[in-house]
């Protein structure tokens, strides 16, 4: 195992070292950049004042006490939970929702989710008229997503502190994808009633392969020519707003 460990370390540390040398070829846009600008519109030009952010337990996107009511919802939660939002609720974004909100955000959390068709039809419920919904959703036919599928959440768990020591804590959950493709999803929204439906992909996950470096390689190179072909099935995953009707 140490000789394994010693391995994947030396193939990280290359990868790092290849990526730093040719900037152009591993260049990416940040996901998280353009999801927080889109969030952060809805606020301060739209005047979104009560903010539900699903999924976001400890470690959430935006801080409270700045001018709106900032709710968390997780399956679980933390002590800290209870500090950094101003209402927390424990319960699956499937279910029906006691509140009313402005605005619905999550980053790297439907994925997770078994029924997204539910967690939308709760989200559209749940939203006041006009209301919008920003996510980030990993894309399920991306080479990780596949390998995630393949390996499974048991091995997963095993392989992580081994594959990519230190972020043990923030993955490992259970990833179903469903409905994650920036087609399907659209499709699901618009079916929900949800209108001004705008999807932007992105295409760089390669760090997931970093443990060793030829595979690191080959799947940025893959990435590039998905991203130069606009092929969006492909994508490393994709930022989505909606928007409810106004009644």
């Amino acid at each position: 195992m140490k000789m394994v460990k010693s391995f994947i370390s030396a193939n990280r540390k290359y990868s790092k070292m290849v990526e730093s040398k040719f900037p152009g070829f591993f260049k990416s846009e940040s996901y998280k950049e353009e999801l927080l600008k889109r969030i952060n519109q809805s606020i301060e030009k739209e005047g979104a004042s009560k903010v539900l952010e699903a999924g976001g337990i400890d470690r959430p996107l935006l801080s409270k006490g700045n001018g709106y009511e900032y709710n968390g919802l997780d399956i679980e939660s933390r002590d800290k939970c209870y500090e950094i939002y101003d209402n927390f609720v424990v319960q699956s974004i499937e279910e029906p929702l006691a509140e009313k909100y402005d605005l619905i955000i999550s980053i790297t959390l439907l994925e997770h989710v078994p029924d997204n068709e539910a967690s939308f039809a709760s989200m559209y419920s749940s939203l006041s008229p006009g209301g919008v919904t920003h996510h980030y959703v990993p894309s399920k036919w991306h080479p990780y997503s596949i390998a995630l599928r393949i390996v499974g959440p048991a091995l997963q768990k095993k392989l992580i502190p081994i594959l990519r020591p230190g972020v043990e804590d923030v993955t490992g959950y259970p990833a179903y994808f469903d409905h994650c493709s920036a087609r399907s999803m659209k499709k699901v929204l618009i079916k929900c009633g949800f209108i001004d439906v705008d999807v932007k992909a992105y295409y760089r996950a390669n760090d997931y392969f970093s443990f060793f470096m030829p595979l690191f390689l080959m799947v940025t190179a893959f990435e590039n020519i998905c991203r130069k072909l606009e092929l969006d099935v492909f994508a490393s995953g994709y930022v989505v707003s909606a928007t409810k009707k106004e009644e």
